[in-house]
C-alpha cells in the first residue's frame, strides 16, 4: 500500500473536485484519555452509503481500536499509538469499494 500518509494524501486528492473541499473532509484529533479520533467526511464520495458494522479491539488501556462508517461519516478512534492502525483502517475499507 505504501506510506499510509500518501495514500491517505491520494484518497483526500481524488475527492477533491472544486466543491467537495469547501464542505467535507478528514479531521485527526487527540483524545484526552489519551488517544486518537479520526473523522472522514463520505458525502459525496463512492462511499457515501457505504456501511461499516463497529469493530472493536481492546488488548490494552493504551492499545484499542473503535472503527465504524454510518450517515456519510467513517468514524475511527483509538490509544495513542494507534492512529496509523485507525488510517489503515479506512484505507482498506475504502478501497475495498474500488
Amino acid at each position: 500500500m505504501g506510506s499510509l500518509l500518501d495514500a491517505l494524501q491520494s484518497w483526500y486528492e481524488e475527492q477533491c473536485d472544486g466543491e467537495w473541499e469547501h464542505q467535507y473532509g478528514i479531521k485527526i484529533e487527540t483524545l484526552d484519555n489519551p488517544g486518537w479520533a479520526v473523522e472522514v467526511d463520505l458525502t459525496g464520495t463512492k462511499l457515501s452509503d457505504r456501511m461499516l458494522t463497529e469493530t472493536a479491539e481492546e488488548r490494552s488501556a493504551v492499545d484499542w481500536i473503535r472503527c465504524s462508517a454510518a450517515d456519510g461519516r467513517f468514524k475511527g478512534f483509538g490509544g495513542p499509538r494507534n492512529l496509523a492502525e485507525i488510517l489503515e483502517r479506512f484505507l482498506v475499507w475504502a478501497e475495498a469499494v474500488e
